[in-house]
């Protein structure tokens, strides 16, 4: 009775102190952050809180929701992320294993034969069964910590699988403006050599009546060569961006082609987009959500080598019986059993386990400035998208501007030269104009469509739906006990 009432005493007194934990507990760090952004414009609204839910979608474009759609189902950095994911989840529970008691059975059975010299031998058979049990009570909470590490390097990989969707979002749909520019810069052009080539006809004609020179015929013909040469090159970068959708869509390049079809406008986003203030990155962005949570594993990790420098106690157990026969196994058997703590103390290591806690120390220092340097990154780039958006706006309209100038003087240029008012240089340098100002045109077009996809990537817009990471890639079969058929 007295032996049960102090190893109860014990257990309670072990119980106690197992909710002990070292090392410094977490506290999100405070960073100081701008009350507004640098940069603004007419682009962008600093007042109100960002909506980056589906954020493209309000280019109201069917064609790139659909892209977005199947890159979300099939990307394969996606599906990594997935599985990272799993595998973290996986660790955490195996980690948390620790915590509790563990316990094994065994079971043996032998025949034996017994020599001497009075009697000859005898033959008898020895069945045995038994249990062990271990438990570390985890004192000074190094357990604990790891634990908690885990979990939050756990959280870590979820923030990683979110910023991967924030990735593949906005490359899509950069990828997807670029192929549509690249097929309006490709007509533009074949118009514009078109336009070219009937100048150059044109002055074909007056040299057969004396009114040119060779020279301008070659001028002008030259003009129409090299403006059409322009044709290959944007087809060349069209059949780029469309193999780049291909492989974020895991899905064949023709498929792509076929749903771009013929070249549509490049996708126009909103007049206006909100950016709220710069604060709002610290829970908007998964990278620095993610960073975030690397600082507080590495702090965990500070208390998981602390407690190696403290005793460790340990309850282990056993139980075993054994007798001559299955039948007799509990009964007529002989039983033994033994219980007790086992304490660990540490008293010389070299200097390693205080050298571990300030490896710990260092790492963490490392996720600090990890932090602090995504948190940075994340407001360099929101003030970039922000300015590059409203300061490509203003370009847009002064190109609208000078692109209907140059109409207007291609037209009277023309009309001009037919009557032999003027002569050719002042066609051939209206229609060059022309073209170089609606190539300028489209571009921007395109760099602003791009730069509203890259300011809401920099705000941390992504995908806002459930994301399934249980089903994995490969669904394995056999996986119990069996023959391998041989090859």
């Amino acid at each position: 009775m007295v032996t049960g009432v102090r190893l109860s005493a014990l257990a309670a007194l072990s119980l106690a102190l197992s909710s002990c934990v070292v090392g410094p507990d977490y506290h999100a760090p405070a960073l100081p952050l701008p009350a507004k952004w640098a940069s603004s414009g007419p682009a962008t609204d600093a007042q109100s809180a960002p909506v980056l839910a589906d954020w493209w979608k309000r280019f109201n474009d069917p064609v790139l929701d659909q892209l977005v759609d199947q890159a979300i189902q099939s990307n394969r950095d996606i599906a990594k992320a997935k599985a990272a994911v799993r595998a973290a989840r996986a660790t955490e529970r195996e980690q948390s294993g620790a915590l509790f008691p563990a316990l094994a059975g065994s079971a043996s059975a032998t025949d034996n034969r017994a020599q001497t010299n009075a009697s000859g031998s005898s033959d008898y058979a020895q069945y045995e069964g038994g249990f062990d049990s271990s438990w570390e009570l985890d004192l000074f909470g190094g357990n604990k910590r790891a634990v908690e590490a885990q979990r939050y390097a756990a959280q870590s990989t979820e923030e990683e699988l979110r910023d991967t969707l924030v990735t593949v979002i906005g490359d899509v749909a950069s990828y997807y403006i670029d192929a549509r520019a690249y097929q309006q810069l490709a007509g533009l052009a074949q118009r514009s050599a078109a336009s070219q080539w009937k100048t150059a006809r044109l002055t074909k004609s007056r040299l057969e009546v004396g009114l040119v020179s060779d020279f301008d015929l070659r001028k002008a013909e030259a003009q129409a060569a090299s403006t059409e040469a322009d044709v290959p090159s944007y087809q060349i970068s069209y059949t780029e961006s469309v193999n780049r959708l291909a492989v974020l869509l895991a899905r064949p390049a023709s498929e792509i082609d076929a749903m771009l079809g013929a070249g549509k406008t490049i996708p126009a986003p909103p007049g206006k987009t909100a950016v709220g203030i710069p604060a709002e990155v610290l829970v908007t962005r998964p990278d620095v959500r993610s960073a975030e949570r690397q600082l507080a594993e590495a702090t965990a990790k500070i208390g998981e080598a602390e407690a190696n420098r403290y005793p460790s106690l340990s309850l282990t157990g056993s139980i075993s019986t054994s007798a001559t026969s299955l039948s007799e196994l509990g009964e007529k058997s002989t039983i033994g059993w033994s219980w007790g703590p086992q304490l660990s103390i540490p008293i010389f290591q070299g200097g390693q386990l205080k050298a571990a806690v300030d490896v710990a120390k260092a790492q963490r220092d490392q996720s600090l400035a990890n932090y602090q340097s995504a948190v940075l990154n994340a407001l360099e780039e929101v003030d970039n998208a922000i300015i590059a958006l409203n300061r490509t706006r203003t370009r847009i309209g002064l190109l609208s501007s000078s692109a209907n100038g140059y109409r207007d003087a291609v037209r009277l240029s023309k009309q001009a030269y037919e009557a032999g008012e003027t002569d050719l240089f002042d066609t051939l340098d209206s229609e060059r104009s022309l073209y170089s100002t609606e190539e300028s045109l489209i571009q921007s077009r395109a760099n602003v469509a791009t730069y509203y996809v890259a300011l809401n990537k920099a705000l941390g817009g992504g995908w806002s739906g459930m994301i399934d990471v249980s089903k994995p890639l490969v669904e394995d079969t056999q996986e119990g006990p069996h023959v391998i058929a041989r090859k």
